[in-house]
């Protein structure tokens, strides 16, 4: 390997904040509004142009889930706030609450055909969400704008400034050119671990096949074109089907979602892929006759990549196992009555004291991840990790020497469901 010698450069400080969240993805956004709503100056720093990562810009516009199959809510807080939020505006379609844990065979295929139930059977209705990713975008930007966290796009983060078990902040890349955010506590909500993994800390790495999810328009028969075997979802909008596949296992190969050499590959194999099955579905059924290709998701469907090794790694073991420090608790959104308490030592570095993670590259082996990788599980860790942020700098300490009572307290007292 070649390497060349880079001029030492000063490198200009564009801002100096308490918290800094880096990734405005479900996790990110949810850390930052709660470390803003609980006192703290906050910024979050996002690489893309929009709000909510995978959640939007994936197409991946399913909540999976906020109950535990069993008919009980186990997400509430902020992930439930986006929900009202968005039901509030059409922009929504789940199971009213009466129906939650219904067995009625009815029910549950009609909401199958909206994925809001999967896995294996026998099957119940779950509380699951879909949802208008654009509606989505609009209720992140707007719970961001009313807690007056300080929003910044299009700038991707480069590494973090260790000193000693200290992060200093962070430095980023925009089109403006190389600049720090300096912080007090840092939390890496970057889906891929890019800020832990930048300093050091040790971390596992899982291949994945990738998906592409992708959203059809001008179906003239949705249930028709169901009934005939199209494939594909309901979703919010009419005449409108949401397919999330595209490559999946019919891709060459696994890929390592750090390396841009496989993500080339997986961007250009997908998108292929779609507009084989764009051809297909015109072809052969005649409800896609006249539909058209609506959009095709912005960011690849990247389950997995990196997980930190933390103070604490959830596992398959713990699996309907209730925890002393558990910031959130998750069903899992295949299997009916599994439950997940999320330790809050698994959103900490065992080497750094002022950095937490949040999201699908918090500390769990691979089978935990199908369950904490979900949208709502990610929210509920970053709304934890934001709480934390915010009453370590309050109280004047580290997030690692905080009290977990006092985070539990206060993430009761703002909807989060910690008992089951």
């Amino acid at each position: 390997m070649q390497f060349i010698d880079e001029p030492p450069r000063q490198t200009p400080v564009y801002a100096t904040t308490q918290v800094l969240v880096v990734g405005g993805g479900a996790a990110g956004v949810a850390a930052a509004v709660a470390a803003a709503r609980n006192g703290a100056d906050t910024i979050v720093v996002e690489r893309a142009g929009a709000l909510g990562g995978l959640a939007t810009g994936g197409l991946i516009i399913l909540l999976l889930t906020l109950d535990d199959g069993r008919g009980h809510q186990v997400i509430g807080g902020l992930c439930q706030e986006v929900t009202e939020r968005l039901a509030k505006r059409g922009g929504a379609y789940f199971p009213p609450r009466a129906e939650w844990g219904s067995l009625n065979e009815h029910l549950v295929a009609q909401y199958m055909r909206w994925g809001l139930v999967w896995g294996s059977g026998p099957h119940a209705v779950r509380y699951s969400v879909a949802y208008d990713p654009e509606e989505f975008r609009f209720a992140l930007n707007t719970m961001c704008e009313e807690s007056k966290v300080r929003l910044l796009l299009h700038c991707w983060a480069c590494e973090g400034i260790r000193d000693d078990d200290r992060l200093r902040g962070v430095v980023f890349q925009g089109k403006s050119g190389r600049f720090a955010i300096l912080a007090d506590t840092v939390i890496d909500a970057t889906g891929d671990g890019d800020i832990f993994t930048s300093v050091g800390v040790p971390f596992e790495l899982e291949k994945v096949l990738p998906w592409l999810w992708f959203r059809m328009g001008g179906v003239s028969d949705v249930d028709a074109a169901f009934d005939a075997g199209a494939g594909g979802l309901r979703t919010v909008g009419k005449g409108q089907v949401l397919f999330p596949w595209g490559a999946t296992d019919r891709i060459v190969r696994k890929i390592d979602a750090t390396d841009p050499n496989d993500l080339t590959l997986a961007e250009i194999e997908c998108r292929r892929k779609v507009m084989e099955v764009v051809d297909e579905l015109r072809r052969t059924h005649p409800q896609f006759a006249d539909a058209h290709l609506c959009e095709i998701a912005r960011d690849l469907g990247i389950t997995e990549s990196r997980r930190l090794v933390g103070e604490y790694v959830l596992t398959r073991d713990d699996m309907d196992r209730p925890i002393d420090d558990a910031i959130a608790i998750t069903g899992h959104w295949t299997k009916y009555g599994a439950l997940y308490w999320i330790p809050y030592r698994s959103l900490l570095p065992k080497e750094l004291s002022n950095l937490l993670v949040a999201g699908r590259c918090i500390s769990v082996d691979h089978r935990t991840h199908h369950a904490t990788k979900e949208i709502p599980a990610c929210m509920a860790t970053g709304e934890a990790a934001g709480t934390a942020a915010a009453l370590a700098l309050q109280a004047g300490l580290s997030p690692k020497a905080l009290d977990v009572r006092t985070v539990q307290s206060t993430l009761r007292t703002h909807g989060a469901i910690l008992e089951f």
